[in-house]
């Protein structure tokens, strides 16, 4: 029987015979199987999904076919070109788990399939949601088809397993050493699919039930499967899958558990900052940019169910509302507030335009320093408002104080003047000579003080050092007179004491003889004769010194 007879009539893998003897050229043989690093870097089923409907592959010139239709495809991206030459797998593998690459498992293999008629060298996993990344898969270690099977004289190939050795297909195509990289191709691609399942059963990633079915139909399908290679370890790695998957299922429950609650936590903590925002804050520019940003930062927090998200976001939208309500509030207060200010200082601006024309310099500058008093009393009106107001404060009072600045100006020099004439007086002044005419400088200096105090006012300044040349020369003149007074020494004023307690005896006496009363005027004399005595005494005392 040819090649192409057995390939019309693929059948399972316990069910064939080597049988097919005509040659599969060497150059149409199975390129090498992509690594577990490769096939991680994509979804293991994307290369099936995306293939659905391709054109069938073309054919070398030489007849031998270049696709193989019935193993699974890698991941998108990195599916190799197949040889079907002489691929044995069972042929209801591929109905365990949908389409492959070409839906070879509904249309069958192609005229030029392999001779022993295979189909399917395993199950494809499920197409899983794009957006859900794989993670790298532990690089498998090629293996060793001499020491898994060998290719006997007339082609046929084995492989070995536990249960002693196997017929897996047949080789027509070249040296037996290429046969079995062939089949050991075929191992390594069902083992890159176990480490894809393994490494996405540890990751959590994908749906941990569609897993232990991919897993239990590889376990299934491994130890018959047309490969080379350790069939029973693999076969062992995808039943310990299935042992694994519900305790893996049951962790990525309690991660999503966890992830929901830390997601939830991050939007009560949300809810609970504008609800204090709410309650608390007067900062409104700065409350207000915070609550916008709570709201953006909401949008980015997924992973919750419904019912709860809708309460958490009605507690911020009600703690929201508050804030603005207060907000609202203040403002309206702020805007009365300000109203009241504009009135209160529109009075002030009028008052000091009522004031600005009076020419009573001292009470209108003290009421102009009591209007500023007032008007810094009265709160803001808002930034605009408030320089406008000022303005015209400010302009009425200016009229006021530039006018008495002019008025200041003719008095300055009034009293420059009057300065200039008080000093020619105490020049004059300051000429005479009491020592030579006592009574002419006596008489000269009573006429120029009389002329130098009925000047007018002098610079502030100028009144002290004015003053004290008018009072050097009057000092001077009384200095003279003084010295021209004979000196008397002054009385001791024991005597002095003494002689008024005399005269106050005397006049005791007076009145008791007055009143006729004998004792009081005995009592008196004796009295009075006693402080003469004193007197005398004293006055002997002062004499001597």
């Amino acid at each position: 029987m040819s090649s192409t007879e057995n390939a019309a009539s693929p059948a399972p893998l316990s069910e064939q015979e080597p049988t097919g003897s005509e040659a599969v050229a060497p150059e149409g043989g199975t390129a090498a199987a992509p690594t577990p690093g490769d096939a991680a870097l994509a979804d293991a089923t994307a290369g099936a999904a995306a293939s659905d409907g391709a054109a069938a592959p073309e054919q070398p010139a030489d007849g031998a076919p270049t696709g193989d239709a019935g193993l699974s495809a890698p991941p998108a991206g990195d599916a190799p070109t197949r040889d079907a030459a002489a691929e044995e797998t069972p042929a209801g593998d591929a109905a365990a788990d949908g389409p492959t690459a070409g839906d070879a498992a509904a249309d069958g293999p192609t005229a030029d399939g392999p001779t022993d008629g295979s189909t399917s060298a395993g199950p494809v996993p499920a197409a899983a949601p794009a957006a859900v990344p794989h993670p790298p898969a532990e690089a498998a270690v090629p293996s060793d088809p001499a020491r898994w099977g060998r290719v006997d004289e007339d082609g046929t190939v084995y492989v070995r397993t536990a249960e002693g050795e196997r017929t897996v297909g047949s080789w027509q195509a070249g040296e037996p050493a290429a046969g079995l990289a062939h089949y050991a191709r075929r191992y390594d691609d069902l083992a890159t699919e176990v480490t894809l399942l393994e490494a996405r059963l540890r990751a959590h990633t994908g749906n941990p039930s569609e897993i232990k079915a991919k897993a239990q139909a590889l376990a299934e399908s491994i130890p018959a499967a047309a490969a080379v290679g350790d069939l029973d370890g693999l076969a062992a790695r995808a039943r310990a899958m299935v042992g694994t998957a519900d305790s893996a299922a049951a962790e990525s429950r309690a991660e999503k558990a966890a992830a929901r609650a830390a997601q939830v936590a991050r939007k009560e903590a949300l809810a609970a900052e504008a609800e204090q925002i709410a309650a608390e804050s007067t900062a409104w520019k700065a409350s207000g940019d915070r609550l916008k940003a709570i709201v953006e930062e909401w949008k980015t927090i997924r992973g919750i169910d419904r019912k709860t998200d809708e309460a958490l976001w009605t507690r911020f939208a009600a703690a929201r509302d508050a804030f603005g309500r207060r907000r609202g509030a203040h403002f309206a207060a702020l805007d009365a507030q300000r109203g009241e200010a504009r009135a209160a200082k529109q009075e002030l601006i009028a008052e000091a335009q009522r004031l600005a024309t009076s020419t009573d310099w001292g009470p209108t500058s003290a009421a102009m320093r009591s209007l500023m008093d007032r008007w810094k009393a009265v709160p803001r009106t808002g930034r605009d408002g408030d320089d406008d107001l000022w303005k015209q404060f400010r302009a009425a009072q200016d009229v006021f104080f530039a006018a008495r600045a002019e008025s200041d100006k003719v008095r300055n020099a009034e009293q420059l003047a009057n300065q200039q004439a008080k000093e020619e007086i105490l020049a004059q002044a300051e000429k005479l000579d009491p020592a030579t005419d006592l009574r002419g400088a006596q008489n000269a200096l009573r006429k120029l003080q009389e002329r130098y105090d009925a000047i007018g006012h002098v610079p502030r300044g100028a009144i002290r050092p004015l003053e004290d040349r008018m009072q050097a020369v009057e000092q001077r003149v009384r200095g003279a007179v003084d010295s021209s007074r004979p000196r008397t020494a002054p009385e001791n004023p024991m005597v002095t004491s003494m002689r008024q307690a005399v005269t106050k005896a005397e006049e005791q006496l007076a009145k008791a003889e007055a009143a006729g009363d004998a004792r009081r005027v005995e009592r008196a004399r004796a009295d009075l004769s006693t402080r003469r005595e004193w007197l005398a005494e004293a006055e002997r005392s002062s004499s001597r010194r």
